[in-house]
């Protein structure tokens, strides 16, 4: 068996994955996967026959664990959250994701539709109408792209060893503010004493965009 004929679709997918993580959208074109996996271009035309493609299936492969389980019995907002946490972890560990998600049409991913079509199930659980739960599922993908991009602390490009000196700097540039129009966000200087608490972060967050849900599901009914 060839190189080519052992290369999976899920192997193509993961590799193209690892370039868009570690180097942006822009890197992942099939030349450069090809030579990355060892193979020729021609062989990835076997599972992808363009870029476009190539793009769908990175989507499809990230988000295949997104889905609500609809064996455990619990009640939809919990379900709901489970699903939202899951797509909150998957963008936390590929930073390119939020950006494959705007490139591809990812409404042609047999995954996302599936998680849409869980998440409507869970909506529509909750009192909301089929136009109300399209809606507020696409608050939800929102919402967590907007969370992962507002992780606080210092920028991906920061080194872990220069972290503390940028929090300092950061402190102090805000504590130069004049006192008399901003005092908040001098107040607010004394939080880059320390890095933050990256995972209550996450959960207020998680918290916030599931109560205006429930909120609205309580209104429904």
């Amino acid at each position: 068996m060839t190189p080519a004929e052992r290369l999976s679709k899920a192997a193509v997918a993961e590799r193209a994955l690892r370039l868009g993580d570690e180097e942006g959208l822009d890197a992942i074109t099939i030349r450069r996967l090809a030579k990355e996996l060892g193979v020729t271009p021609m062989a990835l035309y076997w599972h992808f026959k363009n870029k476009d493609e190539l793009m769908l299936g990175v989507v499809d492969h990230v988000l295949s664990g997104v889905r609500a389980d609809r064996s455990a019995g619990d009640p939809w907002q919990k379900q709901l959250r489970a699903i939202v946490e899951t797509v909150v972890g998957v963008m936390r560990a590929h930073p390119c994701l939020p950006d494959l998600l705007h490139a591809a049409d990812k409404t042609r991913a047999d995954s996302f539709t599936r998680a849409t079509n869980d998440t409507l199930t869970l909506l529509a659980e909750g009192g909301f109408d089929v136009e109300q739960s399209y809606w507020i599922a696409t608050y939800l993908l929102n919402g967590a792209m907007g969370l992962v991009a507002g992780q606080p602390d210092c920028p991906a490009n920061v080194p872990p060893e220069q972290a503390e000196e940028w929090r300092r700097q950061k402190r102090i540039s805000l504590e130069c503010l004049p006192a008399d129009k901003f005092p908040m966000m001098i107040e607010f200087a004394k939080t880059y004493r320390q890095a933050p608490d990256v995972e209550r972060y996450y959960n207020f967050g998680l918290d916030l965009l599931m109560s205006a849900v429930e909120a609205m599901a309580t209104r429904a009914r």
